[in-house]
């Protein structure tokens, strides 16, 4: 593999919506940035794939009210600062940037003359405070971000370019001095092209994690396919810590059909009054949660839903639209109409079959409220940090939120570390090896890789899923480093690709998230533990995991 080198001010690696929004910002204030993603696409994202809406502010809404409503559903083990932080700015941010900036074209109360937005609510929201547009929020939002940047000189956009490892002055730098320095310093990245087979040593001031979460490592997920938790494991490869690495999401309703990917059906949709049933007609959400019902936070509904296949030997319950929503279903929610009319459902005249899925990851890199991860020049934003807002589960629209907040608070962050002068030199950033390719066979075993994610998702499903106990995840844990100590020899022996750096970070990630939810004892929030009694009190709130 040839030796490539580029510089850069600021690398990002993921284009969601914030590595997207952290892009722009520091475009802006006259940043050189590289942004890469490892798809074809930079639209390809879990943003583009959010329907449901992103948390503004409504009539008779506050930030203190928003602030209980987080904190309900992260069941108090949140970061009081960063709840504090995002109530405080976020919905500012969605007006000058979105709104004002972007001009992205929320659906209207009355039509695209009024000047009031629709409102809508979600799951363990007190007010109508989300914006959304369709069914189809997190696509408006990105493909806006990325026109922008498309037409901003000082951003270059790299497709098929998928981070292999950070760069580190201990780890990689040849100036044997920096071995004895007290703090390690991230200098960039190597990145390995899809496109001409080569790894790229990627030089910046300040790299950006953006990468999203891990949803894919399970055998049921609404992520974008490869969202494998790679930004979490180069982190933690590199030093950083991690946190709340077993706090998954699982998002309650995604379209049922047998050997097909699930499809999430927005939570907007039981915010406009769809109600769950069982397949013997029992609406059975108000004997889990008798005051919100089918709006309780999304873990409660996930393990309602669970209980209920589990009771009647069932594969999936049933979500009743048609009886209950009042507005026109196919202009309301279009995508999910037209995505279950072509499967065979006609959402206006039958229920739909869903199933619970994993979502949303709460927990990621530590970062602080700019950003910061515990690796200097090292920042991480979005779905792949742990900003502490979630605590132990997820308030629903508050992803695209965070990301967008984070985004544009870590770019006005490293713009003023650049322009006051706090770099390091080229000497120091040109001191890393190159990447050394010590594989020699030349056949990766396509068969191999697809068998090896085969077992990773389905063990992440069946021990570390919804429901957990103690015996089935140290189960988990047992077959998975096994896999491990396999694929790492697998991964040293043949050239470096797409698909096994996915596969070598995919079976890092599922170690990470059962060893994490092993040794958390209490079972709270999307951790539900099957014998735990479920208490708060001994809760560990800042323990670390840490990847043997």
């Amino acid at each position: 593999m040839s030796k490539s080198i580029k510089e850069t001010e600021c690398l990002i690696i993921g284009t969601g919506i914030a590595g997207a929004t952290c892009a722009y910002i520091a475009a802006k204030a006259g940043i050189r940035v590289c942004l890469i993603t490892k798809r074809p696409d930079p639209t390809l994202t879990n943003t583009d794939r959010a329907q449901g809406g992103i948390v503004y502010q409504g009539p008779g809404d506050s930030p203190e009210l928003l602030k209980h409503d987080i904190l309900k559903a992260g069941r108090n083990i949140n970061s009081i600062s960063a709840v504090d932080f995002l109530a405080e700015n976020g919905p500012r941010v969605v007006k000058e940037l979105l709104i004002d900036e972007l001009k992205v074209n929320f659906t209207h109360l009355r039509g695209p003359e009024d000047e009031n937005f629709d409102l809508t609510r979600e799951g363990a929201h007190s007010v109508n405070r989300i914006l959304y547009y369709e069914d189809q929020t997190g696509k408006k939002i990105e493909h806006a971000l990325i026109h922008a940047l498309k037409n901003n000189d000082n951003v270059e956009i790299i497709a098929n370019a998928t981070a292999i490892d950070l760069i580190t002055l201990q780890h990689h730098s040849t100036d044997v001095q920096t071995r004895y320095m007290m703090d390690d310093r991230c200098i960039g990245a190597y990145v390995f092209s899809d496109n001409t087979k080569d790894v790229h040593m990627v030089f910046s001031q300040y790299t950006v994690l953006a990468t999203g979460g891990l949803g894919d490592i399970f055998m049921h997920s609404t992520n974008e396919p490869g969202t494998v938790g790679d930004g979490i494991v180069m982190a933690k490869r590199a030093g950083a810590q991690v946190l709340n690495m077993e706090f998954m999401q699982f998002h309650p309703t995604t379209l049922y059909l047998p050997g097909a990917r699930r499809f999430l059906i927005s939570e907007a949709v039981r915010g406009e009054g769809a109600r769950l049933k069982n397949i013997r007609g029992e609406y059975f959400m108000e004997r889990y949660n008798p005051e919100l019902r089918d709006l309780a936070p999304r873990d409660e509904v996930s393990v309602a839903i669970w209980q209920e296949m589990i009771e009647n030997s069932e594969d999936h319950v049933l979500l009743d639209i048609a009886d209950f929503v009042e507005e026109d279903i196919p202009t309301r929610f279009p995508k999910i109409y037209a995505t279950c009319l072509e499967a065979g459902i006609d959402i206006t005249r039958e229920p739909v079959p869903v199933v619970p899925a994993a979502h949303y990851f709460c927990g990621g890199v530590l970062v602080d409220n700019t950003g910061k991860t515990t690796l200097q020049g090292l920042y991480a934003i979005g779905e792949v940090s742990c900003t502490g807002l979630h605590g132990a589960n997820r308030l629903a629209s508050t992803s695209l939120l965070e990301g967008l907040t984070w985004g544009y608070y870590a770019a006005h962050d490293i713009a003023g570390m650049i322009n006051s002068g706090c770099t390091i030199e080229a000497k120091m950033l040109r001191s890393a090896r190159e990447w050394i390719a010590t594989g020699t066979i030349e056949n990766e075993d396509p068969a191999l890789i697809a068998q090896d994610w085969v077992t990773i998702k389905s063990t992440m499903w069946n021990y570390v899923g919804i429901v957990r106990t103690r015996p089935r995840m140290k189960i988990a844990i047992e077959a998975l480093r096994h896999m491990y100590l396999r694929i790492e020899e697998f991964y040293k022996e043949i050239p470096v690709s797409k698909d096994i750096i996915s596969l070598f970070n995919g079976i890092q990630s599922a170690i990470l998230v059962a060893e994490g939810a092993l040794r958390n004892r209490d079972s709270i929030g999307c951790h539900l533990v099957k014998e735990s009694k479920g208490s708060t009190r001994s809760y560990p709130a800042m323990r670390r995991n840490y990847f043997p």
